[in-house]
């Protein structure tokens, strides 16, 4: 006679797969799967097109080891990252204070706010390369006006990429706002009030004491997400500077873009995106650990 709690369990087990079947079969076909496919590929000599393909080892680990473009590349990504991140993230938290603090017309200061995420990236940064021209641009005009020095930004070596980083800055901003938005209204209000109690008459002591550490998940949640769209960077590059001048704004994507869609070398490209995903994933991994530390969930 079977074990009427064993076939209990066997029947819960079952509808449980049957339940997650659908979302697990997802998984592997829109990323798991992929993903395997990815590292297969950069383990072969394939290029776009080839009738044959050929197991190459790490081949093109090794090429990419010695590849000066991609070192420039990935210091670019790097740097651009270490720009646009703290920036966008203290920004965001600033207008989220800000708008928080007003008397009247949040909704209005919002929708200002949250504008540049919903627009057309691809066609504001054509309003960018306008803004930054050398000669009728709106930066070099305000600036010669205050008596500073001019630069054709998107073509000096030297700002080119921080040109770019104040497009992804602009572009951020909302977004972050509005989480920052939604972790200041999960604050309880008699926390405040306790603060007060306590002696924290002014704003500043009553962010230090209390919004800040409670904000603590939401800027876990709000640092890792601009980390990694950070690291995405490709539309601006591609459409104002094409990783230009002299690589100066070469970034991991557009490097991939060009290997394998330019120059057609697919396993190559793939390579380049295994080491992309395990830089994505480290640093995701590591900023995640050092900040949900300090983190006050509750």
């Amino acid at each position: 006679m079977a074990d009427p709690v064993r076939a209990g369990a066997r029947a819960e087990a079952l509808a449980a797969w049957m339940l997650a079947g659908p979302a697990v079969a997802l998984m592997w076909l829109m990323l798991i799967g992929p993903a395997v496919m990815v590292i297969g590929l950069s383990l072969t000599d394939w290029t776009f097109g080839a009738p044959e393909i050929a197991w190459a080892g790490l081949a093109n680990y090794r090429e990419l080891w010695g590849d000066r473009v991609f070192w420039i590349s990935l210091r670019n990504t790097l740097a651009y990252v270490a720009f646009t991140v703290p920036a966008s993230v203290a920004l965001g938290l600033a207008a989220a204070l800000l708008i928080e603090s007003a008397d009247s017309l949040k909704g209005l200061y919002r929708t200002l706010f949250f504008l540049p995420v919903t627009s057309t990236l691809i066609a504001m940064a054509l309003v960018f390369q306008f803004a930054f021209h050398p000669s009728a641009g709106l930066v070099n005009q305000a600036l010669s006006a205050i008596g500073l020095p001019t630069t054709d930004w998107l073509r000096n070596p030297d700002t080119a990429l921080y040109a770019l980083g104040t497009i992804g800055i602009w572009q951020a901003v909302g977004l972050n706002m509005v989480l920052f938005m939604a972790g200041l209204k999960a604050i309880p209000k008699d926390l405040y009030e306790a603060a007060a109690i306590d002696g924290a008459d002014s704003a500043w002591a009553r962010f230090a004491r209390v919004t800040w550490p409670m904000l603590g998940p939401a800027l876990v949640f709000v640092v890792t997400i601009t980390a990694i769209r950070s690291f995405q960077v490709f539309d601006t590059v591609a459409v104002l500077t094409e990783g230009g001048p002299n690589k100066a704004t070469s970034v991991l994507l557009y490097q991939m873009y060009q290997e394998g869609f330019s120059f057609l070398r697919s396993a190559y490209a793939a390579a380049l995106t295994c080491v992309f995903l395990a830089f994505v994933l480290l640093i995701t991994w590591a900023q995640t650990q050092l900040l949900d530390k300090r983190a006050h969930y509750g």
